[in-house]
Formats: C-alpha cells, sequence, structure tokens
C-alpha cells in the first residue's frame, strides 16, 4: 500500500509540473505573438506614415484630393517593388522558416520570427491607405475578441481537432490560388467569397493551432528537451499570428471604411 501511494504521490507531482509547464508554455506563445504583433503595428503605421503628404510638391501619385503618395510610397506601391513585398512573408514561410527551426537557436528562431513580423508590416501597410484608422481599430478589436474565444476553446476542448487540421490548410491553398488569380480578374463576387471563407478557414484554424501547440508540450515535456520546448513555442507563435492576421484581414474586407 505505501508503495502504491508512493507511486500515485509521484504522478500527481509530475502531473502538476506539466501543469505547470503548460501555462509557462502557452505564456510564452501567446507572449511572442503579441510581441510580434506590435511589431507588425508599427511597422506599417510607420511606413504608410512615410509613404503618403498632403504636400502635393514632389509628389507623383495622387490618391485622393489632398493625399498624394511619397517616393518612397510611389516605390512600394506602383512599381514593381510591390510584388516583392506582397509575397517576401510567403517566400520566407515556404523556404526560410522550416531551416531556421532545424538549425536556429531558439534565440535566432525568435529573432527570425520579430523580423518575418516587420517585414509583414511593410507589406500590410497599404491598409492605411485604403481604410480609415478608425474601422481598422474596430476591426482589430473585433479579430481580437473572436480569436480570444476561438483559442480558448481549442485549449479547452476535449474533441480532437486534428482530424480538421488537413482539411484547413488545404482549404488555404485553395484560398491562395483563389487570390492569385483574382488579382488578375478583380472580381467583387469572387473578393466577397474570398474574404467569407478565408474568416472561416482562420477561425477553425485558431482553434486547430492552439490544441496542437498544447498537444504538443504534453506530449514532449517529459524529454526535457527545454531548447526544443522553447523553439516549439515561437513556432506556435507563429502560427497562431499568422492565423490572427489572415482573420484580421479578410474581416476588414467586410468591416472597412474606404477612405
Amino acid at each position: 500500500m505505501a508503495e502504491l501511494n508512493t507511486i500515485r504521490s509521484a504522478a500527481g507531482t509530475r502531473a502538476a509540473q506539466i501543469d505547470a509547464g503548460l501555462r509557462a508554455h502557452m505564456n510564452k506563445v501567446y507572449g511572442t505573438m503579441s510581441v510580434g504583433m506590435l511589431i507588425t503595428a508599427l511597422a506599417a503605421w510607420a511606413i504608410a506614415g512615410l509613404a503618403v503628404t498632403s504636400d502635393p510638391a514632389g509628389a507623383t501619385v495622387a490618391l485622393r484630393e489632398g493625399t498624394y503618395l511619397t517616393g518612397l510610397g510611389t516605390l512600394l506601391y506602383t512599381t514593381p517593388l510591390r510584388w516583392v513585398v506582397m509575397f517576401a512573408p510567403l517566400a520566407f514561410l515556404l523556404f526560410g522558416w522550416g531551416a531556421l527551426m532545424r538549425r536556429g537557436s531558439a534565440a535566432t528562431v525568435q529573432l527570425g520570427f520579430f523580423i518575418f513580423a516587420a517585414v509583414m508590416g511593410v507589406s500590410m501597410s497599404s491598409i492605411f491607405l485604403v481604410f480609415t484608422p478608425y474601422s481598422i481599430t474596430q476591426t482589430f478589436l473585433v479579430t481580437a475578441i473572436a480569436f480570444a474565444g476561438l483559442s480558448l476553446y481549442g485549449y479547452t476542448t476535449k474533441k480532437d481537432l486534428s482530424g480538421m487540421g488537413t482539411f484547413l490548410m488545404m482549404g488555404v491553398i485553395g484560398l491562395i490560388v483563389a487570390m492569385i488569380i483574382n488579382i488578375f480578374l478583380q472580381s467583387p463576387a469572387m473578393m466577397f467569397a474570398i474574404s467569407a471563407i478565408g474568416v472561416l478557414i482562420f477561425a477553425g484554424l485558431t482553434a486547430f493551432y492552439t490544441q496542437d501547440i498544447k498537444n504538443t508540450y504534453v506530449a514532449h515535456a517529459s524529454h526535457g528537451d527545454q531548447e526544443w520546448l522553447d523553439k516549439a513555442a515561437i513556432d506556435g507563435a507563429l502560427s497562431l499570428y499568422i492565423a490572427f492576421l489572415n482573420m484580421f484581414q479578410f474581416l476588414l474586407m467586410f468591416m472597412g471604411q474606404q477612405e
């Protein structure tokens, strides 16, 4: 009996340690994601501020009455460089992030994530040229509330969400193809459908990613490889960051008020 009690006590202690470690792990995930979001917002706001002027002197492109693009704005938004800015984050995710996760230290991976967040901010800066600051803020708050609810669901639900992961990722690929096609078609109806489907896909991915981050930690916590767990937390933060930003951008198509 004494031996059985000892085993139970050890198991209870180990479970408590895993619970405490999981809370710390999730705090790191959300904290890293939040810093990345802040970097993105500041980069987008700063670039947009440098790209637009009310002084027509030296400006070559008028956005609307009384608002013009500076030399930087013209370079970023009207030359082939805009394609580089648009697709640079996607290229990094497809060709750079995996190698960084395999070969880099946790500190290097975190730095890579923050650099990616800054580049994403430059890519997203054009929303400040199109939509009012009020509608951007409003949409961000709605996205934050929805994200919190979906992530909480993914963390607490007993339902296994792994089955929908593959389905949702296939949806993302289809969504990217449709968006590229619509760059040339410029169809408002197609853009509306893309936005609606995009919101649903990334809402589902938010819950899926959260559960996957939790399960990954629980499965590997006993291995004691803290460096790997630190990198896994940053990778999880990137996944949730991407889900949040995409949900925000697709919601902005519905809620955003243009200048």
